[in-house]
């Protein structure tokens, strides 16, 4: 596709004695290559057309070449670059004036500063080296090449403060500036069963499973209206004693997905068939990480010193303190949410778990599986007593007792039924496989 070259079409002169509007040449090829998604996402969120997205990705690639060879040319001189809001037409800084001339043969617009970008990123170094001295008021600080210097964020009321904290750091003069912000800034987590999560008023609980604008735990871990951290959010339901649930919604920016950690790695969240006593489970906890055991009993009731709970599953797989509210799963089923026990994963124990079913049923929630929020269990593999695959062992798979796989040359008896999945493998769970 052939594509114009883009320039700019004045040329003026500024406070600081050099600008000049310059053309970047686009590039067919990146243009040509681009995701079709990528620039649908573009159109929709910078209000442009798809042909000036793609224009403005060409162009954004021969400014980024730019910029780096004149970066490596102009040396302690260079005081920065940036794109106008077209993205067509690029600023090189520079602290003396007659290397102005690099800038423009190189087709970009010159402007002379005081700072050089090794001089703002020095002092703002020094901030950083402060920062859990910064007070409340100051939600953060940045370099601002187009401002040629550091930036203080302040709220309202805080500059006083910001302005002392900056000079304790050694900044002052005319390489600071301060700027009055509303910023309350805060992580933007992955939402992931297994992972560990903040308690109102301290301590930790783990994730249980993402569910459709959040994620299921254990009621004990806090009443309904309380707040969590990491990732930040609002309990919105929980039931303790008697039963041991709780859902919290978690705040904007934070992304439940349709995992597991298994420290390591991850496990895929499929649906939330429920499996038959006997069955293998492993579940995920930020204390112990990820155990294994299988399923005892069910409709099992225990006594706390909080109360009784019941309704629960036992199982003989370990978990500690930290470990409550992560997930239990068979194979990529989720099964429910870690409530309490006895033991610990030093000497074994029994492990109670809430069903994960009735919490969804009980808030209405839909679980985010791998194939989107489902309140449904989706189609499963096939159990078979002839593994798939000419009898070789394969993840994601449901083994009946007395099914046999070849696995790296030997061959292996089911002595658990179990879903497979990756870290399975025969040789690395003796509780599920005999080596004939």
């Amino acid at each position: 596709m052939n594509r114009k070259l883009i320039a700019a079409a004045t040329a003026a002169v500024t406070a600081a004695g050099l600008t000049l509007a310059v053309a970047l040449t686009t590039s067919a090829t990146a243009a040509n290559s681009a995701d079709p998604a990528l620039l649908a996402a573009m159109a929709r969120d910078l209000g442009i057309s798809s042909d000036q997205a793609r224009d403005r990705l060409a162009a954004e690639q021969v400014a980024g070449q730019t910029d780096a060879t004149l970066k490596a040319q102009l040396g302690p001189a260079y005081a920065g670059s940036w794109l106008d809001g077209t993205g067509h037409t690029l600023t090189v800084a520079v602290t003396d004036p007659a290397l102005a001339n690099a800038v423009r043969s190189r087709g970009a617009v010159a402007t002379t500063v005081k700072h050089s970008a090794s001089a703002l990123d020095s002092a703002k170094v020094k901030l950083d080296a402060r920062a859990t001295t910064a007070p409340d008021a100051v939600p953060g600080w940045y370099v601002d090449v187009r401002a040629n210097k550091v930036v203080v964020l302040a709220h309202a009321g805080g500059e006083q403060q910001a302005r002392a904290w900056t000079a304790e750091a050694g900044l002052r003069g005319d390489v600071v500036t301060f700027e009055a912000s509303t910023e309350d800034p805060k992580p933007l987590i992955d939402v992931i069963g297994g992972n560990a999560y903040g308690l109102p008023g301290g301590g930790r609980c783990s994730i249980g499973f993402a569910v459709e604008g959040g994620f299921v735990t254990a009621g004990h871990c806090g009443s309904t209206g309380g707040r969590t951290s990491n990732p930040s959010g609002t309990i919105q339901g929980s039931s303790f004693p008697g039963n041991d649930y709780a859902w919290v919604r978690v705040d904007a920016g934070n992304t439940p997905r349709a995992l597991v950690n298994r420290y390591p790695g991850t496990v895929p969240v499929a649906g939330s068939q429920e499996a038959a006593v006997g069955s293998s489970v492993c579940r995920s906890g930020s204390t112990t990480g990820w155990r294994c055991g299988t399923i005892q009993q069910k409709n099992a009731s225990v006594t706390y010193p909080e109360g009784t709970i019941t309704g629960l599953t036992r199982t003989n797989a370990c978990a500690e303190p930290g470990d409550s509210g992560g997930s239990w799963l068979t194979g990529d089923q989720a099964q429910g949410v870690t409530s309490g026990g006895s033991g610990n994963c030093q000497s074994g124990g029994t492990i109670y778990f809430q069903p994960v079913t009735e919490i969804l049923q009980a808030y209405n929630l839909r679980l985010v599986t791998t194939s989107g929020p489902t309140t449904t269990t989706p189609p499963t593999t096939t159990t078979t007593s002839t593994p798939p695959g000419s009898g070789t062992w394969a993840p994601y798979t449901s083994y009946g007792s007395g099914a046999q796989v070849t696995y790296d040359g030997a061959t292996y008896r089911v002595i658990q039924p179990h879903t497979s999945v990756p870290g399975w493998e025969p040789p690395n769970t003796p509780a599920l496989w005999q080596r004939l």
